[in-house]
């Protein structure tokens, strides 16, 4: 599993030397079945999470008990309750595994032990970050300059993979939708 984050780091940038066989002393490997909670809210975030392969989603559940997906996760991507595993603080998301799952999961500490071993991870998390920043910034503008039907035809172009893994109704919780108004908005986009 570990070389598949391995590859993922050279694409960005050149992993140093050695990295490759230090990085099973620092991941945990984990294996999730479909549906299994990693993270509940008012947990410790211990980790960072790497999905070598499936699907993580981030959500959370409102005040009158409706979820709301804030984040996927596919291979190659992170994810986690980024307050919470930066501040100790409780977590106020959720991560589930939308597939069966396999990642690895990296501890705060082993990572800061990684950031100064190995100055490769932090200038890839770096530009993780960035881009997963940069990402936030253009979702926020979407969600208010899109229409609902301009915000479903631009989420299915821009990530036709998610279109066709996800189930409908996570789809629907990521736009703000209920899947009934999704229904209608893909059998308008057929016809």
């Amino acid at each position: 599993m570990h070389e598949k984050l391995i590859n993922h780091i050279n694409t960005l940038l050149t992993a140093d030397a050695g990295l490759a066989t230090a990085a099973p002393d620092y991941f945990k490997e984990i294996k999730l079945k479909k549906k299994e909670v990693l993270l509940q809210e008012g947990q410790t975030c211990n980790y960072n999470y790497f999905v070598v392969k499936g699907c993580l989603r981030l959500y959370y559940i409102n005040n009158k008990g409706v979820e709301h997906t804030t984040q996927f996760a596919l291979e190659n991507w992170w994810l986690s309750d980024y307050i919470a595993f930066q501040t100790g603080q409780p977590a106020s998301f959720y991560i589930q595994a939308v597939e069966n799952s396999e990642i690895l999961a990296i501890d705060h500490k082993s990572l800061e032990k990684l950031y100064k071993l190995f100055p490769c991870v932090e200038s890839y998390f770096r530009v993780i970050y960035q881009k997963a920043y940069a990402a936030s910034q253009l979702k926020a503008k979407y969600f208010n300059d899109y229409s609902k039907e301009e915000l479903y035809n631009h989420f299915s172009k821009a990530y036709p993979m998610f279109i066709n893994r996800l189930p409908q109704y996570l789809i629907a919780s990521f736009l703000g939708f209920t899947p009934e108004y999704l229904s209608e908005i893909r059998k308008r986009s057929v016809s």
